[in-house]
């Protein structure tokens, strides 16, 4: 009997932490949520920056009016924001790129004293081999915008400078992207933030 009790005791305690462990990834993925409400889409679709970030990213007022319906759609990285900075000598080019799965938020906004030539584009995992997407491409001293990737793979920017005086190009991005990766000199350096595995894969 005192057997059966103690099995009875540790079943039932297996139960509470399971339930427990729903209810703290729920509560994670609710915060994950507001956080991007609040810091990223309101300043970028309604104009509305009550923590300041918005503006300071340059993307408070971004879409001009709000859509009637607000959409969230949930994420399964971590949040992660930077700024970096590249210089280039008269006619030098650099890569620069983010690991975003599909569906994987991005704001961003970028500056640059003299125009560039810029393209902002995306490599599919799945695509063949030097296969890109072009979303941008022109010539300008800056850009901003919120961006949600459309396919699992690295997407950024390529800027060259075609001027005869050295830039620098500023960078500032906030999402969810898992990796960067840097193209420059015949050298590409990566960056792994975080190891994600996506839905329809399985760990070994």
């Amino acid at each position: 009997m005192k057997e059966t009790t103690a099995n009875s005791t540790r079943y039932g305690q297996e139960q509470l932490h399971g339930k427990a462990r729903i209810v703290l990834a729920t509560v994670v993925a609710l915060v994950v949520a507001s956080l991007m409400l609040v810091l990223f889409i309101l300043p970028a679709e309604y104009n509305r920056d009550p923590t300041g970030i918005g503006e300071a990213l340059g993307i408070k007022g971004l879409s001009g009016a709000g859509p009637s319906v607000l959409t969230l759609n949930g994420q399964n990285t971590s949040l992660y924001q930077e700024e970096v900075s590249f210089e280039l000598l008269p006619f030098e080019f650099v890569e620069y790129k983010y690991r975003l799965s599909e569906g994987a938020a991005l704001v961003y906004v970028w500056d640059v004293e003299h125009e560039v030539s810029f393209e902002f584009h995306g490599e599919p995992d799945d695509g063949p081999a030097g296969y890109a997407e072009t979303f941008s491409i022109g010539k300008g001293v800056g850009n901003k915008a919120a961006f949600t990737a459309p396919f699992s793979g690295i997407h950024g920017w390529y800027w060259a400078n075609r001027g005869a005086e050295p830039v620098t190009v500023t960078l500032k991005t906030a999402g969810f992207y898992t990796a960067t990766h840097a193209f420059r000199d015949g050298y590409v350096d990566e960056v792994v933030l975080e190891e994600v595995v996506e839905p329809d894969e399985k760990p070994e």
